[in-house]
């Protein structure tokens, strides 16, 4: 591996681009370059933007201001923005549900009566009790801008842990609750990312960082240790249970099963495939933990125990991952549901039963087995959707689950095991009618010839000649899927004539590891081969053509985005890169980037180098003919730092050529999406589809 040299000359008073460009009636504010260089195996990279990686100091802030005070003035003259902020708002007014958990005789659930800015948790005695307001995060600040996210209930339902995220940042404080009486304890746990609240006996273990020294939304998160909490203490007195100091990059957990009887450990490199599991029998004296899987190759999940038993699911020998089981005392390992053509996602153990739920191209089937991997039946569902759910105690014969598709509103189901049947226990009441659209999938050839799943949504009674203005949205890593969703916004563009288009693009786990593979690291440029084959698709099969079209993604999806409209500008009208990693080669110095590495390669490594610089958006960025671009972050992100956009907008507005806008709009007090509260959320996507009418030519209906 060679050496990085950084060569860094910053000269201040150099302004090879200290003045204002102008296009269309728009000026965009006079942005500083300095003279730096970074030098990669003998390669010398421009980055004269670098000096946006310090984003706390006055000038970037000033910029930023600056950024957004453009955008502001080009949103502001849409004449139909304020019709559009009305109907999202009367479209987003309906009450949404999460999946109800169980704490004895109590049941906790999510709800939103639309407008909250956060959802707020209510508890009800038994299934039929009336639900109450058991915590409600919209006290805790003026703005809405206080998110819960985990929460945990101790195996013996006394208490429940929860975590408060402030401003969008990952960052969490953890809290407890009693269960019954619903006091909130004194116990508060600071300086916690990327952890769960795992529970053992009167207290839980988590992850936490040492305090920063510097700007704790950018620095580098490595070393985690594990504590150990007992309720009713302080957090200076929690217990250092696991430390890694050689590995600084990698993720740990340790958790307990619902008996008690083991304890785990895992370890996972950095990123997202493959860790170590070990396994301590707390019935025994003998505390050393003993290996079940002890190298990274392949991925270890602990579904459940039972007596002697405990059943993983792994994509050990198998792509689109099995059930196997491993029995502690003889060492050994057994079958119990093989590999099939349809991906395992999850599974779960109740009532002596696996319930499995399936993927087949890239909607939801849930399987019923025995404990011994019979197959029993199969749950139906209103249509090809997506589930989630089915959580719950070992015990449980009544579970729940959600249910959602592209025009059926995210439903909660109560399951009865032994009857097989299913039930509604919440109903979303959106303002529309779903039976108005049509969902469809079709599957499209990608440059090599690989089939590629494409779902499209339309109004019924639409006419396909061409014409139609149609949003393309992508993600293509990580091993996440793009399955069916609903969203009642997105029916504000159904109802102007638009198309929605969802294509599962290579990265993804549609279809396994194998899937996977193939989009990731050297074989990165098959993802935006995927998409803008899909644009070609949409625009051959006369969907759309190429001036109504606008492409959309987040976070990884931001990444495609900006690398495909490099690749291939003439496809698109209007492209909207959100969150996105943008400098590839440098995202692992940053907070918690060095996790991706396992999917994107690192330029620390020279072929790696080479392939990443080969499509970085930054990077690549041409002196031609750029879509109308609308580039979104937020201050507090600290999964994906806003320095990618920052300098990725300054760039792009300085090489690009057509009369087409490059906006960047930063949201304050926010992060990389979740926990954003409802008026936030309501504000930016006014801007959004504000801009994306606007450059596509329609108005709303």
């Amino acid at each position: 591996m060679s050496k990085i040299i950084l060569l860094c000359f910053f000269i201040n008073t150099l302004n090879l681009n200290n003045l204002a460009l102008s296009q269309s009636g728009y000026s965009y504010p006079p942005t500083k370059k300095i003279m730096h260089k970074d030098t990669y195996f003998g390669t010398e990279v421009d980055d004269p933007y670098s000096w946006m990686e310090d984003m706390q100091s006055a000038e970037v802030k000033e910029w930023v201001s600056e950024e957004n005070a453009v955008t502001e003035s080009y949103l502001s003259k849409i004449p139909f923005r304020e019709k559009i902020r009305q109907k999202i708002t009367d479209l987003w007014n309906y009450n949404r549900y999460t999946v109800p958990f169980r704490a004895g005789e109590f049941y906790f659930f999510f709800k939103n009566d639309g407008l909250q800015n956060q959802s707020v948790l209510y508890r009800q005695k038994g299934l039929e009790g009336k639900p109450e307001i058991f915590l409600d995060p919209n006290k805790f600040s003026n703005n809405g801008t206080v998110a819960m996210g985990e929460t945990s209930l101790s195996w013996d339902n006394k208490y429940l842990a929860y975590s408060l995220n402030r401003k969008g940042s990952d960052w969490m404080e953890i809290y407890i609750a009693d269960v019954v009486t619903g006091e909130q304890l004194k116990d508060t746990i600071q300086w916690v990312k990327f952890s769960g609240i795992n529970w053992k006996g009167n207290g839980f273990y988590y992850n936490r960082y040492d305090e920063g020294s510097g700007d704790k939304l950018k620095e580098k998160n490595q070393s985690p240790k594990i504590y150990f909490h007992t309720i009713g203490s302080r957090q200076s007195e929690d217990q250092l249970i696991y430390e890694d100091k050689e590995h600084p990059e990698r993720f740990i957990s340790m958790f307990t099963t619902e008996d008690q009887i083991y304890q785990f450990l895992s370890v996972n490199q950095k990123g997202t495939r493959g860790n170590t599991l070990y396994y301590q029998d707390l019935r025994k004296a003998d505390f050393t933990y003993k290996p079940i899987n002890e190298n990274f190759e392949n991925s270890y999940y602990v579904i459940a125990t039972n007596n002697d038993e405990i059943f993983l699911q792994t994509n050990n020998n198998a792509a689109n991952y099995r059930l196997i089981k491993f029995i502690p005392s003889t060492n050994q390992f057994f079958d119990v549901i093989p590999e099939s053509k349809e991906v395992m996602k999850s599974s779960n153990y109740f009532s002596n039963k696996l319930i499995v739920e399936y993927m087949q191209d890239a909607y939801s089937k849930v399987k019923i087995f025995d404990k011994e991997g019979k197959f029993e039946k199969e749950i139906a569902f209103p249509t090809l959707g997506t589930v989630s759910g089915f959580d719950g105690r070992k015990e449980d014969s009544n579970l729940f689950y959600s249910f959602v598709s592209f025009n059926y509103p995210t439903s909660i189901y109560k399951y009865n095991i032994s009857d097989n049947t299913s039930s509604v226990f919440h109903k979303a009441e959106v303002k529309i009618n779903p039976e108005d659209y049509e969902s469809k999938q079709v599957f499209y050839p990608s440059k090599d010839g690989t089939m590629i799943p494409l779902f499209l949504v339309y109004k019924k009674g639409i006419q396909l000649n061409g014409s139609n203005p149609t949003l393309l949205y992508g993600y293509g890593g990580f091993n996440i899927s793009m399955t069916p969703t609903f969203s009642a916004i997105r029916t504000l563009f159904l109802e102007s004539g638009g198309i929605y288009a969802e294509a599962c693009l290579r990265g993804g786990g549609e279809y396994g590891d194998d899937w996977h593979k193939a989009g990731m690291q050297l074989n990165k440029q098959n993802v935006f081969d995927d998409f803008i084959s899909a644009a070609e698709y949409l625009i051959r099969e006369k969907y759309t053509s190429s001036e109504k079209l606008a492409i959309q993604g987040g976070s990884n999806g931001g990444l495609l985005i900006g690398a495909v409209i490099n690749q291939r500008p003439d496809l698109f009208k209007v492209a909207l890169p959100a969150v996105g990693v943008m400098d590839m080669l440098k995202f692992h110095k940053f907070t918690i980037g060095w996790a991706w590495v396992t999917d994107y390669g690192s330029s620390d490594d020279s072929i790696n180098f080479r392939n990443l610089f080969a499509y970085s958006p930054l990077h690549n960025i041409k002196s031609q003919n750029y879509p109308a671009t609308l580039i979104t972050t937020s201050d507090h992100d600290d999964r994906v730092v806003p320095l990618h956009s920052y300098k990725y907008t300054a760039t792009l507005q300085e090489k690009n050529k057509s009369d087409n806008p490059i906006l960047l709009r930063v949201e304050t007090d926010a992060g990389h999406g979740a926990g954003k509260p409802t008026s936030k959320a309501i504000d930016e996507q006014t801007d959004i589809w504000s801009f994306i009418f606007y450059n596509l030519g329609i108005e709303p209906q």
